[in-house]
């Protein structure tokens, strides 16, 4: 725990869990979509359903997907901004389970570009937040640091094959983990890096034969 744990982010309030913690899991929705943003359906779990509305958890969400950070002072006009901008929005109250963080959101995306995506994630406090689900995979990450997400063939030597492209590449990987359904299937690998990653480095790693999908998340 650091000083920030304790303070907070800066940001604009009044909640770091309903607020700064909702805008960074809307920045982390965008940046993993890869494109702004032309429709966003959004779901609420939990608190985040109860309660988000008088805590400006709406409004915070739509700020993220915006791409705006947590101290925005346009944040309290985030839809004004965001109808003029021409993203649609909508929220609808969903059941994530018993299981599931009280402040939890999906998001069901649509890009300018046409390319469509599904995430969630929660705020779990001070503004930190855990993203659980990209595309219906299931996975953990952060947002701390930059992060590389990759959907491969789940086959000997396809960790080593990645992390091997990005040693020769000078980026240094603080962690990572791998997630799969099942053996010899479809698997994701979760980077944490010391450093941002260029494009450059993404397109080496999706040059290898076995990835199906390669996304940079820089920053949150």
């Amino acid at each position: 725990m650091n000083i920030f744990d304790i303070i907070g982010p800066v940001m604009v309030g009044p909640s770091s869990s309903h607020t700064a913690g909702a805008v960074r899991l809307g920045n982390a929705a965008r940046a993993i979509l890869g494109q702004d943003i032309a429709e966003a359906i959004i779901g609420l779990h939990g608190s985040f359903s109860q309660t988000g509305r008088g805590h400006g958890t709406d409004l915070a969400l739509v700020a993220g997907l915006m791409g705006w950070a947590t101290d925005d002072l346009r944040i309290p006009q985030s839809f004004e901004y965001a109808q003029a901008a021409g993203l649609q929005f909508s929220f609808r109250h969903i059941n994530a389970g018993d299981a599931a963080h009280p402040n939890f959101v999906k998001f069901w995306l649509t890009g300018l570009n046409g390319a469509e995506g599904q995430v969630a994630g929660a705020s779990i406090g001070g503004g930190r937040v855990v993203i659980s689900e990209v595309d219906g995979f299931p996975l953990e990450f952060t947002g701390d640091f930059p992060t590389i997400l990759t959907l491969h063939e789940d086959r000997p030597g396809a960790v080593a094959e990645v992390t091997g492209i990005l040693s020769k590449r000078g980026v240094n990987i603080a962690q990572m983990r791998v997630f799969r359904r099942n053996k010899g299937g479809l698997a994701s690998m979760v980077l944490e890096t010391d450093q941002p990653v260029d494009a450059a480095d993404i397109s080496a790693v999706a040059g290898l034969g076995m990835i199906k999908t390669v996304r940079c998340i820089n920053t949150i």
